[in-house]
């Protein structure tokens, strides 16, 4: 009898080992894991590789394009079978491709866009992005000065964000409505660039600006700071990600507009990708894109987005994404938004 226990937990054992080696092991290089909403993208990837079969690892760059190349060496040690790479600079990350490619590990562009022959990209449309942010606020101010805050030089998003934004304004523009008195790049989406940018900005203008067009939720975040640290109240200031802090200034009336990227979806999709890469199948629901600044042709999947005003605010708590409480603190229930009361 001790010998049939011994016999039956040895193949027990085996039978796990087989398993857990079985399992494809998905690396995934975060760019600035610091910001919000990373940690809801990455609870939806390790939850869909869980659920899939697959096993997680990662490393965080800390914003150093430096430190994600040897962070993308060290995931490959480890055994990645696919990667997920949040890229901090689409140049930079170059030599990381080519060594995932000497080993026949696949590549996953993870929301930022890598324009190199082979990569997958999945990401939402952020040219639309753009324009739902300035069609938001072309809304709350047709006429006036306008500042445009734009993204990280180094991410294409920056310029796709823009591109779709300058969509929705040009006629506005050509009319003589609508006069642009500042643009500037935000270096690593960083808020405090943004809010120094805003402040130069104002200073330039004797704080005659009606509206700040931020390409998301931190560098928005920024923006409002510069413009109430000068009393100025009422302007309207679009993002994006439905960042919780950000999601409250619009309830509570700083925010015009948060463009709601919902990261569990796009976590999801990115493991399941990056799964199906590392097994050599074809990725569901993708097609061919090459409309990037080289215009490679690559495979991708792009994810629709909704923008979050204080006329549909409720669509975020019914999803799960926040709670009533977060999103209305400090909100009057009496002059708020339906979604407060």
């Amino acid at each position: 009898m001790h010998l049939k226990h011994k016999l039956l937990a040895a193949g027990f054992l085996a039978t796990f080992g087989s398993l857990a080696m079985a399992q494809t092991l998905v690396g995934v290089s975060w760019s600035n894991f610091q910001e919000e909403r990373w940690k809801t993208d990455e609870a939806a990837i390790k939850g869909q590789l869980a659920k899939a079969g697959g096993s997680y690892v990662s490393a965080d760059a800390g914003g150093s394009p430096e430190k994600q190349l040897a962070d993308i060496d060290g995931l490959i040690a480890k055994g990645a079978k696919a990667l997920i790479i949040l890229a901090m600079d689409k140049d930079a990350i170059v030599p990381a491709l080519a060594k995932a490619k000497a080993k026949n590990i696949p590549v996953v562009a993870y929301d930022r866009l890598i324009e190199a022959p082979g990569v997958f990209y999945i990401t939402f449309d952020n040219k639309e992005v753009g324009r739902m942010q300035a069609r938001a606020v072309l809304a709350a101010k047709p006429k006036g000065n306008y500042v445009m805050i734009k993204g990280s030089p180094t991410d294409p998003n920056a310029d796709f964000l823009r591109a779709g934004q300058q969509e929705v304004l040009a006629d506005a523009i050509k009319k003589g409505d609508i006069r642009i008195v500042g643009e500037e790049y935000t270096e690593g989406w960083k808020p405090e660039v943004a809010q120094k940018n805003v402040e130069q900005i104002l200073t330039k203008n004797a704080n005659k600006v009606d509206a700040v067009v931020a390409s998301n939720d931190g560098t928005a975040g920024g923006a409002v700071a510069a413009l109430s640290a000068r009393g100025l109240k009422g302007v309207p200031v679009s993002g994006q990600d439905g960042d919780h802090a950000a999601l409250n200034r619009v309830a509570l009336g700083t925010q015009t507009v948060s463009v709601w990227k919902d990261a569990r979806d796009l976590g999801r999709e990115a493991a399941t990708a990056a799964l199906a890469l590392a097994g050599g199948k074809k990725v569901a629901g993708s097609s061919t894109w090459a409309e990037g600044e080289k215009k490679i042709p690559m495979t991708a999947i792009f994810l629709k987005a909704v923008p979050v005003t204080q006329a549909n605010l409720d669509v975020v708590v019914k999803a799960g994404h926040i709670s009533k409480d977060a999103l209305c603190k400090g909100v009057d229930k009496a002059a708020g938004p339906a979604a407060c009361k």
